[in-house]
């Protein structure tokens, strides 16, 4: 098949997003596809235009990406670097190319990749790509109304509220810690602090407000963390994730090393179950019928809490939903193709 990784974008997880799409198409093409990574924002633009064999020559015209850096991206200074100085979010030639695939990877993480604008405008294009729609991307992405869809479906989750900006400082006197404050939309804990005392809560806040105009602030629930995918409403193993410094941040989600990351997860078969059932139910509810990941929170009195919901997993080498499907035997380019089969279902 002739497929378009798509990744980059202008989200907080653009450097994220560029090395799953990398991944994804080294391993497509050792399953004899033609992958293109196209960076969905800067597009594809030469004297002529010509893309009559864009796909013959997709590795000379793949994006080349090193490691993830450190820091999340600065999207102001991307957005300058796009020579035809055009506000669209598609750069040149994007639904051309596109359009002549077969179908599309969708590499994409964060905002305006995960948050269906995309999956809507492929829609109306007449565009196949992987994943699930755009309505369910639209509800999960937004952590506030996920956390209101949780709560109708009996879905356990620690309790929590949403603040704008403007709501700002009528909030702050009545917020119980410690708490979480992080995005509604963001991700890869891009803006997401632990607060613990009022002296830094004002500083969680700026830090959230960096990214969006709207945060969610949820009870801080100490415990283990899990995290467990779902593919055609089949769960994977859980595994844990446990930090060696700090949370699971930015950094210690893409740093090799920072992260011990356990699958199968060493907790009781019951224990694993309830996690499994749980995301099998979170996607059943939302009609996400190809793939999805979600993290989990298991306390110290041994309840579990689900955080949220990732509809566009990360596919980097450290990646969560990678080590669940190796833990079963399928290896990381039978997954992506897997992903790819899956959601060409939803075109019958």
């Amino acid at each position: 098949m002739n497929i378009v990784v798509l990744a980059g974008g202008l989200s907080s997880e653009r450097d994220v997003s560029f090395k799953s799409g990398q991944m994804v198409a080294q391993a497509l093409r050792t399953k004899g596809h033609n992958a293109l990574v196209l960076d969905v924002f800067m597009g594809y633009s030469t004297a002529e235009c010509d893309i009559s064999d864009i796909f013959d020559k997709s590795i000379e015209y793949s994006v080349d990406v090193s490691a993830i850096p450190t820091e999340a991206p600065d999207i102001e200074a991307v957005k300058s670097q796009r020579k035809d100085k055009s506000k669209s979010f598609f750069g040149p030639n994007v639904i051309r190319i596109c359009q002549a695939a077969d179908v599309v990877f969708m590499a994409l993480h964060g905002s305006d990749g995960e948050n269906g604008k995309v999956q809507a405008a492929f829609d109306l294009y007449g565009i196949k790509y992987t994943g699930n729609d755009y309505l369910s991307s639209a509800i999960t992405m937004d952590k506030g109304l996920t956390k209101v869809f949780f709560e109708l479906n009996n879905i356990p989750t620690p309790q929590g509220i949403t603040m704008s900006k403007t709501s700002r400082y009528g909030y702050s006197a009545d917020i119980k810690l410690p708490c979480v404050v992080k995005p509604t939309c963001g991700g890869s804990s891009i803006g997401v602090s632990i607060v613990r005392d009022k002296e830094s809560f004002e500083a969680a806040l700026d830090a959230a407000f960096m990214w969006e105009n709207e945060v969610v602030i949820e009870e801080f629930v100490e415990g283990r963390e899990f995290s467990d995918g779902v593919i055609e409403l089949s769960a994977l193993p859980v595994i844990e994730i446990a930090p060696k410094v700090g949370f699971y941040d930015y950094k210690n989600k893409y740093a090799a090393g920072s992260a011990v990351e356990t699958c199968p997860a060493d907790i009781p078969a019951d224990i694993a179950e309830k996690i499994q059932e749980y995301a099998v139910r979170i996607c059943k509810a939302l009609g996400m019928t190809t793939y999805a990941r979600m993290d989990f929170i298991l306390s110290n009195d041994g309840k579990i809490y689900c955080l949220e919901v990732n509809t566009l997993p990360g596919m980097t080498p450290t990646s969560l939903l990678p080590q669940e499907a190796a833990a079963i035997g399928i290896d990381f380019p039978s997954l992506c193709e897997k992903i790819i089969y899956s959601s060409l279902k939803k075109y019958e």
